[in-house]
Parts: structure tokens; sequence; C-alpha cells
């Protein structure tokens, strides 16, 4: 195994530089990850762009947090705690959990303070920690990543392909915030606004949770998303921009309404929350929306209580909900591995981020960044 690993850095906001870095040392208590995939998803456009300010984010930072691979070096307590073997294909979750709070000990590392750099300078989370701090090797856009001991790890199947185990962090993302946030269970409606990855994972959760009507909603873009939807088993899909989303979603509830409501749009400014709040049922139903907005100046409040909505927040994924996307992926229930749209070379990163923000003219929904395809063409798999 050579001593230098080489690495994709982001060095400045939209700036990324290919650096080697020396191998980290493993001690009784870490481990070395060989990585084979590292998905990207919108926060890493959003990352890459506008870098976080916190000290823990500070510096060079090797991105990458949906990351798969084969434990190729690991300490015997490491080995012991995790229950692994060297050679084990493994999902690494981006939380770097401490293992004692009252979050972690239910399996809720993403509300843990040690993963969380919003709040603690000295925090650890996987493709946000600068390469300064101990490991370096915090990212999974590079060849191999550095696993300390309380790395939370998920052991993928035979069955299951490294590209296929790179769509576990949308997947239980989906699962996470369909069905075990907002709830989403047998002969419910739903609506789900945006056929991205996200999207479509929430899709395939509410399916196999037994909802009776899943809509998805989009643009005039989104026509072969629209078509990929159907195939995982969208009962209807909506274009926003040629039809009157409202109109089309009360016929087809037969004016009713829906239960669930699940924006998964991005940058798409306030009116996908105001479309859920106007065709959710006429009282208690649920509105589960994502971070994006940071200020909403007329939120319709008055509306809202008149119809008894639950507001709820799209945040992560749990321990659960990862083992979950693993059964499902492992199931073959749904063809999910044409989420799995492009695949890039690390040397490549700056691109593949800018193909999944949608300044290409190529339509990505999962690009995965692959180390062994450094020096070939990525672009689209099939």
């Amino acid at each position: 195994m050579s001593e230098k690993v080489l690495a994709a850095v982001r060095v400045a906001p939209g700036t990324t530089a290919m650096r080697e870095f020396d191998r980290p040392k493993i001690d009784d208590e870490s481990a070395l990850l060989k990585i084979e995939v590292a998905g990207i998803c919108g926060t890493d456009v959003k990352l890459y762009s506008n870098p976080p300010s916190t000290a823990a984010t500070q510096g060079p930072v090797i991105m990458g947090h949906e990351n798969v691979g084969i434990i190729v070096e690991a300490g015997e307590k490491f080995k012991k705690r995790q229950g692994l073997e060297e050679g084990d294909r493994v999902f690494v979750e981006h939380y770097v959990a401490c293992f004692s709070c009252e979050w972690c000990r239910i399996g809720e590392y993403r509300h843990c303070e040690a993963t969380d750099w919003r709040t603690n300078p000295d925090a650890r989370r996987f493709g946000y920690t600068s390469a300064d701090f101990p490991g370096m090797l915090w990212g999974g856009f590079s060849q191999y990543m550095y696993l300390p001991w309380n790395a939370v790890l998920h052991k993928i199947p035979d069955t299951i392909t490294a590209e296929e185990a790179g769509l576990v962090m949308p997947l239980s993302n989906g699962i996470e915030w369909a069905l075990l946030t907002a709830g989403i269970g047998y002969n419910d409606t739903v609506l789900i606004q945006g056929p991205g990855q996200q999207g479509l994972a929430q899709l395939v959760a509410a399916k196999t949770a037994g909802a009776a009507q899943v809509i998805v909603s989009g643009t005039t873009r989104d026509k072969a998303r629209f078509e990929l939807a159907k195939e995982l088993g969208a009962d209807d899909v909506v274009d926003v921009l040629t039809e009157d989303p409202r109109e089309k979603i009360m016929d087809l509830t037969n004016g009713r309404g829906l239960d669930y409501v699940l924006d998964c749009t991005s940058r798409a400014g306030t009116a996908p929350v105001l479309l859920g709040v106007d065709v959710l049922k006429r009282r208690e139903g649920t509105l589960l929306i994502q971070g994006e907005l940071a200020a909403f100046p007329e939120f319709p409040v008055k509306k809202i209580t008149e119809k008894a909505i639950t507001i709820k927040s799209a945040r992560g994924h749990s321990f659960n909900a990862c083992e979950l996307a693993v059964s499902q992926l492992a199931s073959r229930r749904f063809p999910l591995e044409k989420l799995a749209t492009h695949r890039y070379g690390i040397d490549q990163v700056d691109h593949a981020i800018r193909v999944l923000a949608g300044e290409t003219d190529e339509d990505a929904i999962h690009v995965s960044m692959m180390p062994d395809l450094v020096g070939q063409p990525g672009g689209a798999v099939r």
C-alpha cells in the first residue's frame, strides 16, 4: 500500500485542488477505508459554493459525506467494537458520534453535539471537517478515508454493489423523513415536491409503507425523472409550470386534498410550501419541510392553524433508517440502481458538483465519485 493518498481538496469557495497526503497511522482504535464510491448530493453543492465558516470546517476540506468502501487496515479494538473485519464493505454515516449522550444511545447521531459543526468548534463530520485535524482524511473524495473509533458504520452485504451502496444515504433520508418523521403509512395520500434523489427516495419509502396515492411534482425539465418516478411507483405526476398544480392535485384527490406533503425542492422559494398548505386535507394534514428558506416574511400562520396542519422538519437520518435503506436495496423490490445516473473520478469533483447543481446540460440524479476512475472520462452511466 502506498504511503501517499491522493485526494480532492476544497481550497476556496468553488475551487478544488488535487493534493497528496501521508497515509494516516492506524492504531488499535482506528481503521483505514479504501473508498470505492462517494456520492454527491445537494448539500455538497451548497457547501462547495458557500463553505461553512466555523472553526471545525476552516482550512482545506476533503468533501464527500456519502461514503462506501472496504476496510483495508484496522486495529484490534476497532474491529471488536464495530464487529467488522478487514475486507468488509461498509457504508459510513457522516456523523462522528460521542456514543454516550442521550441521542447517541438511541441511534440518533445526527443530534449529537460532538458532530454538530454549527455549535461545536471541535466537531467531527465526514465531508465537513478540515484536513488540518488529526487523521487528515475526513472526506470521501479521496483514495482512502480515516475511521476513528467512533465512526458509525453499516456492513453492506455482498449482494449489493459499491455503487448501489452509494445510494444508502439518500434512501435513508427518504425513509427517515417520509416514514419515521412524517409518519406516512397504509392508505395515505402523499404529494412529493421535487423528483431528485431525495424526493424519489421518499417515493419508494411511501410506497413501501403502503401509501394509496403518491403524486410527484416537478418542472418541465424533469420529464425523464417523471418517467423514473412512475417506474418507482408514483401514481401521478404534476408539472407545476404547464399545469395548475393546486387544481390538478385537488382533482386527482376528488377534492379531498392530501394527508401528507413532503417538500423536497431546492432553491424553489416559498411556492412549494404555500402549495403544500393549500392542497393538504381540510384538517390535520402534515407538511414536511427542509431548511432551505432563511426567511419567510408572509408565512401563512392563520391558514396553518385553521387547517390544524402539523409542520415537521427534514433533518438527516438515524441508525435505523440506514439499516432499513440497506435492506431496501438488498430486497431488489425497486430498480433503485437507476437513481445512480453519473460517475466521475475524484479528479473531476468540480465538474461533477456543477453537473448536480444544474450548471451544465446534463441531468444528474445521483453522482458517484470513484477514486478508481481518476484519469478517465466521466459522465452518464447509461
